[in-house]
Order: structure tokens, then C-alpha cells, then sequence
């Protein structure tokens, strides 16, 4: 990622929370993320996790997709597979590809892979207002879901319950691909 998509991002970020009529303390409380890494994100100054991002997208009403594409200020309505801007999140190194094209609408597809031994937290927050399916390319996912464990093969598909804690976990030694379709509710 480049230090413009950063900035950016932060831009996104800034102008989410404003629009929602938001100060960062309420943000922050909202979020469970503090004041001061909001402060660092909405300057530029830290490329937030996935789980971070997930989660400030969620308290705003976006999804990560949605936000990413406010970033990326782009509106096509093609999204071509060599221009599918891949996003690593610093801590895991799992990669998000968005398919759909960046314009929106009603569904989203995102590619992602996990690497071997990595694991993703997402809080509940993040699926209160979308629908969810998981569909597993290759590999292994074990998806724990609330106080439900599922584990998912090659060709597996998930669709999530009532929103809940999720951890995305990659438990082998090879990496996981997977699809995931989003929907708001």
C-alpha cells in the first residue's frame, strides 16, 4: 500500500466518522479502539490491521470494502483482475483482494488468503448489518463463529448466523483461499 492510499484511507476514515456526526472519543468508546489510534490513523500515520479496519468500518456503517473504495475514490462498475488493488494486513499477512467492482452495490465478493498459522479476529459489531457467506477456494478455514467452531475444506460454504466474535484461523501449513459475499441487510 502505497503512503497516498494511507493518506487517504485516513481521509475516509476522517470523513466517515464527521459525517456520522462522530467525535473520536465517541468513535473510540464505540469501537473499542482508543482515541489515540484513531488519532494515528485518521493523520496517515499507521497502516491499521485488518481487525482494526474491520472494525472501525463496522462502528461507521461501512463494510471494509466500502471503505477501502471510498480510499480509492474510483466508480467503475468493471473490476478487471489486474487492476484489484491487493491490501496486506501488516500483522497477519492476510491478503484481501476486493472482486467486485469499487462503484458498490448490494453485494460485495472479496478474495482472501490466509496464511499458514494465521488468525483474524473480527468483532461482533463488524456483522450487524450485513449478511455473510463464506466460500472456501482451497485449503483449510476454521471459522470460529461465537461459541461454534466450523471447519471448512475446498468447496465448503458458510453462511453466518446472528452477528457474534468471528476468528478467521488458517491451522496447516499451506495457505488458505476463500471468498466472501457480503450483503447489508
Amino acid at each position: 500500500m502505497t503512503d497516498v492510499f494511507s493518506d487517504r484511507l485516513a481521509l475516509a476514515v476522517r470523513e466517515a466518522r464527521v459525517a456520522h456526526g462522530l467525535p473520536v472519543s465517541a468513535l473510540a468508546e464505540r469501537s473499542g479502539i482508543s482515541r489515540a489510534m484513531i488519532g494515528k490513523i485518521e493523520r496517515g500515520e499507521v497502516q491499521p490491521t485488518a481487525a482494526l479496519l474491520a472494525r472501525l468500518s463496522g462502528t461507521l456503517g461501512l463494510t471494509l470494502s466500502e471503505l477501502i473504495a471510498r480510499a480509492e475514490g474510483d466508480e467503475r462498475r468493471v473490476s478487471r483482475a489486474a487492476e484489484q488493488e491487493v491490501w496486506v494486513d501488516p500483522e497477519t499477512g492476510y491478503r484481501r483482494r476486493p472482486i467486485s467492482p469499487p462503484a458498490g452495490g448490494p453485494l460485495e465478493l472479496v478474495q482472501i488468503e490466509l496464511p499458514p498459522g494465521a488468525r483474524v479476529p473480527v468483532s461482533a459489531d463488524t456483522y450487524t448489518f450485513i449478511h455473510q457467506q463464506i466460500w472456501v477456494l482451497d485449503g483449510r478455514l476454521t471459522f470460529h463463529e461465537g461459541e461454534f467452531v466450523h471447519d471448512l475444506g475446498s468447496g465448503d460454504c458458510l453462511q453466518l448466523g446472528p452477528p457474534a466474535p468471528c476468528t478467521y484461523v488458517n491451522a496447516t501449513r499451506e495457505p488458505c483461499r476463500y471468498v466472501v459475499a457480503i450483503a447489508k441487510r
